[in-house]
């Protein structure tokens, strides 16, 4: 039974959890109680990274029922003397690789019957997905803790399913990082792309190159014991880290160090704003080689992963254009033009990666004729980016529609898919898609709110690339996001946790019970505006900027908006939900009344929430001209002229973008006055 017809009685009629969903999933009679007496055992390989993976299992499977299991003497878990009677039992074929690498084996079974569960796998990898769906599947009626019967057989549709994070336009500790690692394993992603070096910011020591991150850092950067702890937490969840050094643009922080090797004269300073910017290597510059052999090689030796992504993107090419000497080598080199000194930088850096057994990744800009034979394309382009490459017989991996810095909704995300329904990709062409990444550019994240631009809406990106193609239901996939966001928070991101405290810092000292309730249903409602319009709202931004108005606060995917838009259909339709009716009613009024609420509070609140005195008075017209339409429609009338109009203007107001934030439910609440004549 496919999970993409996910079953709809999944165990005591409930329907599945499970996200990503399994590549089969089919439900059994019974259940299995989890009580003080759940047992583990362990059959055939059995290594320290499984043993500590099942550790960190049953510890937040005791943290979210209360239940304390077994230990041992040495306050370990206590394993079942036999595998008869033991709760679960785990049994692995073998290792896998010790540092994850894309050929890995994740694939799992797991039966639960009334008497036991069974986890099987060829690798402690594929065993530690396992696990994590089972965890999910862990439940509670009034009768207890229980897993229900079922049989799942599982592996991953795609090899590469990663999680790019940019620690260089606002930096990103360890915390950060290794939280967001406990967060990629429960939704079985497993490459964590960490983007190192950017315009702002150089974020990885060099031992032989120090003005790298001495000067390009602010002092913010992973020292080498740093990076090796997070790739060995990585890898012992079955997660591959891939370093991105960004050349030869994007390259100001570098030139900070050593203004020598870029195509302009310096000097050099790290920027403090966002946008693509004219600093770039000068690929005729011999040295330029001589320094990345040096410091390709040391990364080389400190980042065990196949890949060495060397970003590639946004060059310009104005400091090119602009150097006659660079020039006069193209033209001496055959080589055409900017594009081809470009295809010449990246051949020579694929020979320096190569020298250290390394393949080059890059975005889309790499492409040409003559890259090299086994590098990877990494396509922000989209599907036109990914059959150019594939055509030219390069691999490659989708990030285009996984952008979750422009704060879409995770629909937009979860139709996205790298190899979508009615692809014109030849066969040969589709086994050339590794998988895909979601982006996490961090012009507008700061370490308290980065988890709330990265989940929940990530996990139905892992599901897009884990899950079977025609696993496709939007609204389940809304239902099983809500509670895998909660699993998320046990596991300890804080996209939810974060909220309260940022509120009660924008309203201020003097904001009562009430008014925190309001504020924050107030913030459920907006969201940050789409795409790149941030930076137009929020004009001179800088790295310094706090990041902690009321943008910050809200979040991709309202769901009050959602709620909104459901009910709403249900109305308008023929003939009209009178159940919707009233639900619609309710909100608008409940939006009204916490307008006005804020409205009033407004001067006795923090200064900086005057800034949604324009939002909140749109939000109070448009609830009450909502109001009123949907009063008269339930009463058979027809609103007159002048109804229609003020509706019209009031929804058009709340269209308005204000303070880098939107109302969604606007288009929604247009659908009660249809278009404009």
């Amino acid at each position: 039974l496919l999970a993409g017809c996910l079953v709809p009685a999944f165990a005591m009629n409930q329907p599945s959890p499970v996200m990503p969903a399994p590549a089969a999933l089919k439900p059994a009679a019974g259940r299995l109680a989890v009580s003080p007496a759940f047992t583990v055992a362990l059959r055939g390989h059995a290594d320290a990274r499984l043993r500590d993976g099942l550790a960190r299992a049953l510890r937040r499977a005791e943290e979210r029922t209360g239940i304390t299991f077994g230990r041992d003497a040495r306050g370990a878990y206590a394993m079942a003397a036999e595998p008869a009677g033991a709760s679960l039992v785990i049994e692995c074929s073998g290792p896998g690789p010790e540092i994850p690498d894309p050929s890995q084996d994740e694939s799992y079974t797991l039966e639960v019957t009334p008497a036991q569960a069974g986890l099987r796998a060829p690798t402690v990898i594929g065993a530690l997905r396992g696990l994590e769906t089972l965890l999910q599947l862990l439940q509670a009626d009034a009768a207890g803790w229980f897993v229900p019967a079922v049989s799942v057989q599982d592996q991953p549709r795609f090899p590469w399913r990663g999680l790019m994070i940019d620690v260089c336009r606002h930096w990103q500790p360890m915390e950060v990082i290794k939280r967001n690692l406990d967060g990629m394993a429960l939704v079985k992603l497993n490459v964590l792309h960490l983007h190192l070096t950017e315009d702002q910011g150089f974020r990885i020591e060099s031992k032989k190159y120090p003005r790298l991150h001495e000067l390009g850092s602010d002092g913010h950067y992973f020292t080498q014991d740093e990076m090796r702890e997070i790739i060995a937490y990585a890898a012992q969840r079955g997660i591959r880290v891939v370093p991105e050094f960004d050349i030869p643009g994007h390259a100001t922080s570098w030139v900070t160090a050593f203004p020598e090797l870029g195509s302009a004269p310096g000097p050099y300073v790290i920027e403090r704003k966002w946008g693509v910017f004219d600093p770039v290597l000068d690929p005729t510059n011999e040295q330029v080689y001589t320094l990345l052999d040096g410091f390709l090689g040391e990364m080389a030796a400190l980042f065990p992963d196949p890949y060495l992504h060397i970003g590639g993107d946004e060059n310009n090419g104005k400091h090119w254009s602009a150097n006659a000497r660079i020039q006069a080598f193209i033209r001496e080199k055959n080589l055409k033009d900017n594009a081809g000194l470009h295809a010449y930088f990246n051949n020579r850096v694929h020979a320096i990666l190569a020298k250290y057994g390394k393949k080059l990744i890059g975005w889309d800009e790499i492409l040409h004729p003559d890259l090299p034979v086994g590098s990877v394309v990494h396509s922000w382009r989209g599907p036109e980016g990914i059959a150019d490459a594939t055509q030219r017989g390069f691999a490659t991996v989708l990030s285009n529609g996984y952008y979750i810095d422009l704060m879409q909704p995770a629909e937009q995300h979860y139709l996205n898919d790298p190899i979508p329904p009615g692809t014109k990709l030849t066969p040969a062409q589709q086994k050339l898609v590794l998988g895909g990444e979601a982006t996490m550019w961090a012009e507008w994240v700061s370490p308290e709110t980065i988890d709330s631009r990265i989940w929940p809406r990530t996990a139905a990106i892992a599901e897009r690339l884990w899950s079977p193609q025609d696993v496709r239901d939007v609204p389940d996939m809304y239902r099983r996001l809500e509670r895998v966001s909660q699993r998320l928070e046990e596991a300890g991101l804080r996209q939810k946790s974060y909220l309260d405290p940022a509120l009660r810092r924008l309203a201020g000292d003097q904001a009562t019970a009430d008014d925190l309730r309001a504020l924050r249903q107030f913030a459920d409602l907006v969201e940050p505006v789409k795409g790149y319009k941030r930076g137009g709202q929020q004009r001179g931004a800088t790295q310094f900027m706090p990041l902690t108005g009321l943008v910050d606060c809200a979040r991709a995917d309202s769901a009050p908006s959602r709620q909104l838009a459901a009910d709403l259909k249900l109305f308008l339709s023929a003939p009209p939900d009178a159940s919707a009716a009233q639900r619609v009613a309710a909100q608008l009024s409940d939006w009204h009344a916490t307008a006005v609420h804020l409205l009033e509070r407004l001067p006795a609140l923090s200064p900086q929430l005057a800034e949604a005195k324009p939002l909140l008075e749109a939000l109070a017209a448009a609830a009450e001209a909502g109001a009123n339409l949907v009063t008269l429609r339930r009463k058979g009338q027809e609103p007159t002229a002048a109804d229609t109009a003020a509706a019209r203007a009031a929804f058009a107001r709340l269209g308005e973008a204000h303070a880098a934030v939107e109302f969604p439910a606007a288009h929604t609440l247009a659908s009660l006055v249809g278009p404009q004549p």
